[in-house]
């Protein structure tokens, strides 16, 4: 079905990789609470599709195709968000008194390793193979096509062999043996891979428990450090106290599961996105396990790398929508458009003159507050304007000049 793999199970002294790890992270947790330290902020998450596929005419989307359509894709990334940040109204939401809002977002990256604009997905067609093993072929897939997995969450779609759903790698940290950052075979595979039919909730997806995006979720959740929250053993330790111990996995049904663990019998958690519950189950993550996934944030350093990179190129959000622009009057052919609202936003720029003649229209799906480049160099001299509106309907505008 699915799992991650740690690369290189090295033991030293009896003490696996994995135990290392959450000793560090245990660790990490407790002078965090001694030092009482604030609320753990939102941090948001790059990521980059790669879409594997064997269409050589390269046709998009329809059933049975894995050359999947954006649609599919950002379907994806909605139910991330619906589910890492419990989001009311939707099926990531739960009243449980255990769950919690993540504060972890996702957002298909708007620039790519070279600071090119980009949409966040690559579509590459490769011949050669027509499913993929997802242990075997990892290193295969990342060869096809990688983005630096300290920049970016690599997310590999494609057709799998058997009846493999996903896999994710675990976080590498430095002086973990089995788990160290300086290995490269491991920073090149460090992502997630995805068999396209379970991949979002429209499109191609057609597996019939699990069709609602969260093979993603919980697949992320390994790469956050994440364990299955039976411990992957009989009553094993998944190093969350508030996941309730549990003999085995969930699987194919949402009806009530108990366990007798340790000389007592609980309700297993079978909503948890950790379990293998069918989709239709799943909207919990614990308040231990947003814990842990922060942790991890700090101690890996190719998450934390991650993490650095990507407020680079954020700027801090407003409630309202605000505009700037510079240099004015306009020094070359570039124009720089602060643009700044709340969350995630499509977003439209026009460059118009007073008379309301439009030159250009430049249109961005779901981003966040960031500076974007226009290119003005068709301009004559005068005055312009550049109109922003959001899909929330605000609107404002700026003047510049043209000398």
């Amino acid at each position: 079905m699915e799992a991650y793999w740690f690369g290189q199970r090295t033991r030293v002294d009896s003490i696996t990789p994995l135990d290392l790890l959450n000793r560090r992270v245990n660790q990490y947790l407790k002078d965090r609470r001694r030092q009482r330290k604030a609320e753990f902020e939102v941090i948001n998450i790059p990521v980059v599709v790669h879409v594997i596929h064997n269409q050589p005419q390269n046709i998009i989307g329809g059933s049975g195709n894995p050359n999947i359509s954006e649609e599919q894709i950002r379907s994806q990334i909605r139910i991330l968000n619906e589910d890492y940040r419990k989001l009311p109204g939707s099926p990531g939401y739960n009243e449980h008194p255990a769950g919690a809002d993540t504060k972890i977002s996702f957002y298909l990256a708007d620039f790519d390793p070279n600071g090119a604009a980009t949409n966040g997905i690559t579509r590459t067609y490769y011949e050669a193979k027509s499913t993929f093993n997802p242990y075997t072929d990892a290193p295969l897939l990342a060869n096809i096509i990688s983005w630096p997995t300290d920049q970016y969450l690599n997310i590999w779609v494609c057709a799998l062999s058997g009846n493999y759903l996903g896999v994710a790698q675990f976080p590498s940290v430095s002086g973990v043996p089995g788990l160290d950052n300086n290995q490269a075979n491991q920073a090149l595979t460090d992502g997630v891979i995805i068999d396209y039919r379970s991949f979002g909730d429209r499109g191609a997806v057609q597996n019939n428990d699990y069709n609602q995006g969260r093979t993603a979720t919980h697949e992320i959740g390994h790469w956050l450090g994440l364990l299955h929250i039976w411990g992957d053993a009989r009553c094993g330790d998944d190093y969350c106290d508030d996941t309730p111990w549990a003999e085995s996995s969930n699987t194919t049904s949402c009806n009530e599961r108990f366990s007798n663990c340790r000389g007592t019998t609980s309700r297993n958690m079978i909503e948890n996105y950790m379990d293998y519950s069918p989709d239709r189950c799943m909207n919990i993550f614990t308040f231990n396990q947003m814990e842990r996934m922060h942790a991890v944030l700090e101690l890996s350093p190719r998450r934390a790398s991650l993490v650095a990179n990507a407020r680079k190129l954020r700027l801090e959000e407003s409630e309202q929508l605000q505009v700037r622009v510079f240099p004015n009057p306009i020094v070359g052919k570039e124009l720089k458009v602060e643009v700044r609202h709340q969350g995630f936003k499509d977003v439209e720029i026009a460059i118009a003159d007073l008379q309301g003649k439009i030159y250009s229209v430049e249109k961005f799906t779901k981003i966040w507050s960031r500076e974007i480049v226009t290119q003005v160099g068709n301009l004559t001299r005068g005055v312009y304007l550049v109109i922003v509106t959001n899909e929330s309907g605000e609107k404002q505008s700026s003047k510049f000049v043209v000398n």
